[in-house]
């Protein structure tokens, strides 16, 4: 009866259990969501902050330069005229304008807009009253003269006297300043806005709808919000739609502003609700289906009791059955003690091999008791498991056994099943079995070159040690081993020699260490030796001390001695691991470090190394992932020629526009990019580009000036960079004049005949040739005069020289003169003071570049040329 209603009882009870545990994962799963939601949010404020701080600074400096234009002549500027130039941002997303102390527009970017009244707005009269020169925001408004929704960033203007003359001001449109929503990232209702310090909204963004002026959708600010944070904000508290959003802010830094991004509830609880409900299906229908099992369980235990009735007619259908057979069959029956315990058992039946096992005839061995037939503790153990088996229903195992004549034990095979108040008992020999997977176990958990243990044993018995280990506290110790110079010995002499090493490391490895320790061969010329029970890591320090030792003698090969030294890596449990396989990664990070600061030495597992280690992986995956997906932008920083102010080339600067930190600046992922060898794939993308936005600005019928582009050392040796360079001017249609290639000095240290066909092969083209750095260098007169370099580039550390040291100013004089004689114009790097631009002009420098100059430019409708009149003082 038991046996029937265990089967409904294990269902309810799994069910039960069952769905306790998807209730609770679908708990965790939910919070899990939400507090990924939150860290995206704060990403993404963090990130819409910087682009802000950005945006603000770049149209500031557009005032600043428009204030110091006006001042320069005394008010007599004229915007329209200089927009012509393309000097400044299309009027599609922007205007510029200045007005005098009354408020009335007197020249702007829109000739339309001149004689407008402003006087009235909020700007201007902040501006008027201001005591102090500062940019300032403004509330969204309609335009007055455009009707666009825009912005106003302002500076005042002072006459010669420092009164106030009127204000320089910049219209943004609204959505300019959200430009970075990507509805693919955030979602069709997530948000991205900004306000300032006190709360007022400046403009938000919801999806693909930027909020009009006047309209408020963030109802108030969070609480402290200068200080940054994140929350779930619901309700029409806190947004005009009522909606529910994981909110993130963070102040705009060096403005009076704050970042918004949020993630709307809904649409990011989404994949976790359908989830959620298809789990609940089928964890309903998995119910019903236990429940149907139960069912089908519950009869056949009944048909189950019946069969037990059969069990005796059947026994003797069975011996008889498999008296041919080799398997040795009993009928055995308990025999109780006086307490009513099971003394022994008494043969009741069995078969003629059965009786064989024990060397007698059938008709003599029905009737023998069992403790008589095996002698001391193998009886003990045998009459244990048959009063198990009664107990229990059912027993195996597998035992040792001898007969009563004393021969060798040998390896059972024990079968025994209760049948009423019987045991059915079956014996099997098993000693040729055993034998063979113990040959077979031997093979596969030692190595056939060395004899060492191999991966496989690590696999089996270590886990073994570190149970024992965390039960007593005890320590073990992980040193991962790989020799140094082996893959010279087997690729220079062949692998019988690779082999020959590897037996002599082994036995010098297996002498290095104490006799209980275990030193295990991965494969290859990987070893681990495994200390237990170790006091502290110095013990560890003093075993690898030893191997180290151990290798100093040189390993005589092929009537020859070669030089084979060891690095190790050395991780601990507990404090570097809880298994096998964690403790051998960290063993190997450590050896790792070890090959990258010299080798034949030892060190100890540091989290520090690692994190560096999977933060470079993590940093070469997801460049890899940018360059396949093109998340490039390429700036455009002017030359100017000194003795003309003319703009005589530009700069091809990249920079990566991350998803989540918003401009990578070239420094962060330019060194990874070339140890990755990712710097190929990279350079030919940036000519592409810079190819394709020259013929852009070509079929605007604009006259263009010559873009350089940087080409590195690694890109010049593995990549032909002259059938690159022409591969991407024939596919954009591009004349060759407009590309100029900038090396560094390092690209020219090799004096082959390679690096001299493939400049002569570029400039064959008509592309011009740069030597960027110059100064950092080695190469030499002969090299820069054979290769026919266009221009010196002079690195911008000697350029911060002048006017601090005359050495500075001999250095410069003598790489000028060095250039003009050879035929090369000479362009100063790193400008960034007039008193330098004065310096340069004096010692004959053709070209300069750098903040002074102008910082580099994103890229407009137009190629960024600068105006003629932008270096007056030069002139």
């Amino acid at each position: 009866m038991g046996a029937v209603l265990f089967w409904p009882l294990a269902a309810l009870l799994l069910a039960l259990a069952g769905w306790s545990v998807l209730l609770a994962n679908l708990r965790q799963d939910r919070a899990a969501i939400e507090g990924n939601a939150l860290r995206e949010a704060t990403a993404f404020a963090n990130s819409h902050a910087e682009y802000l701080s950005r945006t603000v600074e770049s149209i500031d400096q557009v005032t600043l330069h428009v204030r110091y234009a006006w001042q320069q002549s005394q008010g007599k500027l004229h915007l329209d005229a200089l927009n012509a130039q393309g000097l400044f941002p299309p009027s599609s997303y922007s205007y510029l304008a200045i007005t005098d102390r009354d408020g009335r527009i007197v020249t702007s970017t829109l000739p339309e807009l001149r004689g407008l009244e402003i006087g009235d707005r909020g700007y201007f009269r902040l501006q008027r009253e201001a005591d102090t020169d500062s940019v300032f925001i403004g509330e969204p408004v309609y335009g007055r003269g455009t009707g666009r929704q825009v912005l106003h960033v302002s500076r005042r203007l002072l006459d010669e006297r420092g009164g106030f003359a009127g204000v320089v001001l910049v219209a943004v449109t609204l959505s300019y300043f959200t430009a970075t929503y990507d509805p693919v990232v955030m979602g069709s209702l997530g948000f991205l806005g900004m306000s300032s310090n006190d709360g007022q909204e400046r403009t938000m963004r919801v999806g693909h709808r930027v909020s009009a002026p006047g309209e408020r959708f963030l109802m108030q600010a969070p609480a402290n919000a200068l200080l940054g944070g994140t929350g779930l904000l619901e309700g029409r508290r806190w947004f005009a739609d009522g909606r529910a959003r994981y909110v993130a802010w963070q102040a705009v830094y060096g403005y009076p502003l704050i970042a918004f991004a949020g993630l709307d509830r809904e649409e990011v609880l989404a994949p976790y609700q359908r989830n959620a409900d298809a789990s609940m299906y089928y964890a309903t229908l998995a119910s019903l289906a236990l429940l149907a099992f139960a069912t089908i369980a519950t009869v056949l235990s009944l048909r189950l009791a019946w069969r037990k009735q059969q069990v005796t007619v059947l026994q003797t259908t069975y011996r008889l059955a498999t008296e041919a057979g080799t398997e040795g069959f009993y009928i055995a029956h308990p025999v109780r003690a006086a307490d009513g315990g099971i003394a022994d058992f008494e043969v009741m039946d069995c078969n003629r091999r059965g009786a064989e096992f024990f060397g007698s005839r059938r008709e003599e061995f029905i009737g023998i008791r069992l403790s008589s037939c095996h002698p001391g503790e193998q009886g003990v153990r045998f009459l244990h498991l048959l009063t198990q088996a009664w107990h229990e229903g059912r027993k195996e195992a597998e035992l040792p056994l001898a007969s009563r004549r004393g021969d060798e034990p040998r390896w059972i095979a024990l079968q025994a099943l209760r049948a009423e108040d019987n045991l059915a008992v079956t014996l099997r020999d098993i000693t040729d079995a055993k034998a063979h997977v113990a040959e077979l176990e031997q093979r596969s958990n030692h190595d056939a070159l060395t004899g060492l243990p191999n991966r496989h044993w690590v696999g089996l018995h270590v886990p073994q040690s570190i149970a024992a280990a965390a039960h007593s506290g005890a320590t073990l110790a992980f040193l991962f081993i790989d020799l140094d110079g082996f893959k010279t010995v087997n690729d220079s002499m062949g692998h019988e020699a690779g082999d020959q090493v590897l037996r002599v490391a082994a036995k010098r490895l297996r002498l290095a260490v104490r006799p209980q320790d275990h030193v295990v061969r991965l494969g290859g010329d990987e070893f681990v030796v495994i200390l237990e029970g170790i006091g502290s890591k110095e013990d560890a320090a003093q075993v690898a001390q030893r191997i180290l030792q151990s290798f100093e003698e040189r390993f005589h090969v092929a009537g020859a001695t070669h030089a084979i030294g060891t690095s190790i890596g050395i991780s601990l449990y507990p404090q570097d691991g809880g298994d096998v396989d964690t403790l051998l990664k960290h063993a190997d990070v450590a050896m790792y470090s070890v090959k990258t600061t010299g080798k034949r030495n030892y060190r100890f597992y540091d989290q520090k190394f690692y994190d560096a280690l999977m933060a470079s992986l993590r940093q070469e995956s997801e460049l890899r992932h940018a360059i396949d997906h093109d998340q490039f932008v390429l700036h455009y920083q002017p030359r100017v020629d000194i003795s003309t102010g003319v703009t005589s080339s530009m700069e091809a600067l990249v920079r990566w526009a991350h998803p989540l930190r918003g401009l990578v600046e070239p420094s962060e992922f330019i060194p990874i990019a070339e140890d990755t060898g990712l710097i190929l794939p990279l350079g030919e993308l940036i000519i592409d580009k810079v190819c394709a936005q020259l013929a852009f600005w070509a079929r605007s019928g604009q006259e263009l000036v010559p873009v350089s582009v940087n080409v590195s050392p690694r890109q010049f040796s593995e990549a032909n960079m002259a059938t690159v360079i022409r591969s991407a001017i024939e596919r954009n249609g591009l004349e060759p004049s407009l590309i100029e290639i900038e090396l560094t000095e390092s690209s020219m240290l090799t004096d082959t005949d390679e690096l001299t066909e493939t400049i002569a092969a570029i400039r064959g083209m008509g592309v011009k040739l740069l030597v960027d750095d110059f100064g950092t260098g080695y190469s030499s007169l002969s090299q820069l005069q054979r290769l026919d370099v266009d221009v010196l580039k002079v690195d911008r550390a000697f350029t911060a020289e002048l006017g601090k040291t005359e050495q500075g100013k001999v250095f410069f004089t003598a790489i000028v003169t060095m250039a003009h004689a050879l035929g090369m114009r000479v362009v100063a790097e790193g400008v960034e003071s007039e008193a330098q631009l004065r310096i340069l002009k004096s010692l004959r420098c053709d070209e300069i570049q750098g903040y002074f100059v102008s910082r580099p430019l994103p890229p407009t409708d137009t190629q960024p040329i600068l105006p003629k009149w932008f270096l007056p003082s030069a002139l």
